[in-house]
């Protein structure tokens, strides 16, 4: 899993630095999938429940699972891009969004909040605590900063599949659910709303936006429970926002 997660990561990165006004999101996830294939491994979105590419590459309003195409990216834009890597039977999953060009301050501050309240939640990811202090962690720092969690779309268990159990919600009350124990994987993923935590699935059974067409963020590591400190098993340096 850890060689999965690197790879994972790896093509988060460069995707991240891809992301530049003019590209198409279709350029941006045929790097993906020439740079995992190039590590060893194969994207583990492709063909997933028939999804037609190697990453969700979600604009704006946009929270998750945006197919790949011909739309090019506009200044300004905000874009989220989620990897998965598949590793000798086992999968590594994480996603990050990032600026075409100059942002607006809101839209670098939800951003930011979006990322840092998966820092917040790692803190919970040791032996003992609850499934649920993970996500009230993330839903408290949001919230705080007026933003909004999408509750119809939640992290999740990973290892020889995707989706495993548990489903890890970004809300909830703390001290419930299963208690954490070395050696769970969980992706942790925050989906975050400028404006209302609703969503619309569009027509091409995929792509989900907001309801009131505010702007999305996300952020996402898998992250494996020790006896002491948690591991991001899809480790990278701080994003450029």
């Amino acid at each position: 899993m850890r060689r999965a997660g690197h790879m994972a990561d790896r093509a988060r990165r460069m995707a991240g630095e891809m992301v530049v006004p003019g590209i198409t999101t279709a350029a941006i996830d045929r790097e993906v999938r020439r740079l995992i294939e190039l590590d060893g491994g194969t994207p583990s979105f492709l063909d997933y429940n028939g999804f037609p590419g190697s990453s969700c590459i979600s604009i704006n309003d946009e929270v998750i699972h945006g197919i790949p195409g011909s739309r090019k990216i506009q200044f300004g834009d905000i874009v989220s891009v989620d990897v998965g890597a598949f590793f000798q039977g086992f999968h590594g999953d994480c996603a990050a969004t990032f600026g075409a060009g100059e942002l607006s301050p809101q839209a670098r501050m939800l951003i930011n909040v979006t990322r840092q309240s998966f820092f917040e939640a790692l803190a919970y990811c040791r032996e003992g605590y609850r499934l649920s202090d993970i996500s009230y962690a993330v839903q408290a720092h949001v919230e705080s900063r007026g933003f909004s969690v999408v509750r119809d779309f939640v992290g999740h268990g990973i290892g020889r599949h995707l989706h495993e159990p548990p489903e890890v919600p970004n809300f909830g009350q703390p001290g419930r659910g299963v208690r954490l124990q070395a050696g769970m994987t969980l992706a942790i993923e925050p989906m975050i709303n400028m404006g209302s935590g609703d969503i619309i699935v569009l027509d091409d059974g995929w792509t989900v936006r907001t309801s009131d067409g505010s702007l999305s963020a996300h952020y996402e590591n898998t992250v494996l429970i020790t006896d002491g400190e948690p591991e991001i098993l899809t480790r990278s340096g701080d994003e450029v926002v």
